[in-house]
């Protein structure tokens, strides 16, 4: 009778050290792809891209509003998309959409996608038609730079004052008091809210 406990105790023990063992081999099995997916992401955010994109976002923000912003285009292409890259650096055109022809109905402030200058408020917008984002009026002159030649066909061209990059043209064929169309590419621009600080130091409200 004793050998015969030995050996059941001997039996449970073995069974239970195999079931053990498989347990820690399922878990392994369970963990390894979320350990390779944790170690591809850090990877990913320590890659020499996104490291380099991080300086330059950092370099670009700690330039004052009121100063001008001197990227090389390898810079800008960095930490830009591909369109706005196209757009607003190789004075590309994107396509028209409806988007394009949205009105918006909070206050704010259309910004240049790259610098963060203010460029137009949404009660200068208009819905021309057109599939882009049409305003009758800059916030201030001094936000945008005009090209001194003008197309017939494509209008003058106009460009962000404050870093040079490619917003699109304007017409003269909008509405009243101006008369004016500037038309964007949608890529260009992007919307904040209310208070944002203009270049005089003054808030808009």
């Amino acid at each position: 009778m004793d050998h015969r406990k030995r050996d059941t105790r001997s039996s449970y023990r073995r069974l239970a050290a195999a079931v053990i063992a498989t347990m820690r081999r399922m878990i392994k099995i369970l963990l390894s792809p979320a350990i390779c997916a944790a170690l591809f992401a850090c990877s990913r955010a320590h890659s020499p891209n996104n490291v380099e994109a991080a300086q330059i976002r950092a370099k670009l923000d700690a330039i004052p509003l009121d100063q001008k912003v001197q990227l090389t285009n390898r810079e800008w292409q960095v930490i830009m998309s591909p369109l706005q890259f196209e757009v607003m650096r190789l004075a590309g055109t994107e396509a028209p959409s409806f988007n394009g022809n949205a009105l918006d109905h909070d206050n704010g402030v259309y910004v240049c996608s790259a610098c963060g200058n203010p460029l137009y408020r949404t009660n200068a917008k208009f819905d021309s038609g057109t599939g882009w984002p049409s305003f009758w009026q800059p916030i201030g002159k001094e936000a945008l730079h005009e090209a001194n030649t003008i197309s017939a066909i494509f209008g003058r061209e106009i460009s962000c004052a404050r870093c040079g990059s490619h917003l699109g043209h304007v017409f003269k064929d909008g509405p009243p008091p101006t008369g004016l169309r500037y038309c964007m590419n949608a890529v260009a621009l992007s919307f904040r809210e209310d208070h944002v600080t203009t270049k005089d130091g003054q808030t808009n409200q």
